[in-house]
């Protein structure tokens, strides 16, 4: 876990971001555990070989760890416990923030206001209030920008079936399916931030569905409206354990969402049947080439059909291949994919689906506003979900022992 500085009120942009062209992008690391070191640092490394990019920090407030991190990554790279020191001596160019999401907004506008870019784990913040305030502390033109951590939309299988749905070859998306059914056990949710609202943001449709979820929005584009039931039927958690989802698209197409982690046969799909065929993708943590399948109508003429098949060189989903487009991005200076509108999306979503399964009502798309109590907390203030006082308690106690 990484520091948890909130940004000085009297903290400013940089007038514009260092120029990038002729040079690598400097990144730093904040928080360095599993997620940064077995998805990140390879990705860093990769790009370090092809000169696009250079690792010069790694943050988190636990010293040995950062210690561990910078032998891992070889190099000279520089070691910190305080966010704000690395940000003063380093000034990178990109900030990677991989630390627990109570931590993401403070992190995020800190980097921004030292001028930034920002590539953010999910779930990128607890709110969509957080969300709009870190929103608020972009650049007006160029950047920076912060952006989340939405690897699974990458690669060369998502691209294939993106561009075949956009030009409608295979007719109108009709019915859709997204499904993330995972497993976690107790030993999972011991630790402390696990499984609470304030410091989860929620439930597995906040941090394991939102992959899936955000994957379908970019195929099928933007949703209208949704009708969810959530539970906890397993786990002593705050938040649910289990969620399902009817959600509309603008679009016209109908889907069906299931988010769990008390499925043993664990498997991450989205299915969409279209008026002359239907894509499945299948697959765990990402995926390949091979993890698609097109299945053509009857009647769809076989030399039409063969096209659809053609994905191209397999360039699996990944961090790396997110992280390219990104470095491509700034040096554009132009807003990444998985950023503002384009982020925001898969957590209003989320936000809708929770606010349907605990008030029982259907929920639009732009419903959920500033005033509205799912835009300040996942939880809504819901009777039955929302954590009490006595639980609140509890959770500072257990964080301070």
């Amino acid at each position: 876990m990484a520091p948890s500085e909130t940004p000085s009120p009297s903290a400013t942009h940089r007038p514009h971001p260092a120029p990038l062209a002729g040079r690598r992008v400097r990144v730093a690391v904040i928080g360095t555990g599993a997620i940064a070191r077995d998805s990140h640092l390879p990705a860093l490394a990769r790009l370090a070989e092809e000169g696009e990019s250079e690792l010069v920090a790694a943050v988190d407030i636990d010293a040995a760890s950062v210690e561990s991190f910078r032998a891992v990554a070889g190099g000279q790279i520089h070691g910190y416990t305080d966010l704000d020191h690395m940000l003063r001596e380093q000034r990178p160019d990109l900030v990677v923030i991989c630390t627990p999401p109570t931590l993401h907004r403070a992190q995020t506008v800190a980097a921004l206001r030292a001028g930034a870019w920002v590539w953010c784990e999910k779930p990128p913040v607890p709110s969509l209030a957080d969300f709009d305030a870190v929103e608020a502390e972009e650049g007006p033109d160029g950047g920076p920008y912060a952006s989340i951590v939405f690897q699974h939309r990458f690669g060369s299988g998502a691209r294939h079936v993106r561009r075949l749905l956009a030009e409608r070859a295979m007719g109108r998306p009709l019915v859709a399916h997204c499904q993330t059914t995972w497993y976690r056990d107790t030993a999972y949710y011991a630790v402390p931030w696990r499984g609470r609202w304030d410091t989860e943001g929620g439930g597995p449709a906040m941090g394991h569905g939102i992959h899936q979820m955000d994957l379908l929005l970019d195929l099928l584009g933007p949703w209208s409206e949704v009708r969810a039931m959530a539970g906890r039927l397993v786990h002593d958690v705050e938040t649910e354990d289990v969620s399902t989802a009817l959600v509309r698209f603008a679009n016209g197409a109908m889907a069906t969402v299931v988010n769990s982690v008390l499925s043993p046969d664990e498997v991450s799909r989205i299915r969409i049947d279209c008026e002359r065929a239907t894509v499945e993708l299948t697959h765990l943590y990402g995926h390949r080439n091979d993890s698609w399948r097109i299945t053509p109508a009857r009647g769809v003429p076989d030399a039409e059909a063969a096209t659809w098949q053609d994905f191209g060189p397999d360039v699996p989903s990944s961090h790396l291949e997110q992280l390219r487009e990104l470095l491509a991005s700034m040096r554009a200076g132009q807003r990444p994919r998985s950023s503002g509108a384009d982020g925001r999306t898969s957590l209003e979503l989320i936000a809708a689906l929770y606010k349907s399964a605990f008030t029982d009502a259907t929920v639009r798309a732009g419903e959920i506003v500033p005033g509205d109590p799912f835009h300040s907390a996942m939880h809504g203030g819901a009777p039955g979900w929302a954590p009490t006082p006595d639980e609140r308690a509890g959770a500072r106690d257990e964080a301070a022992a």
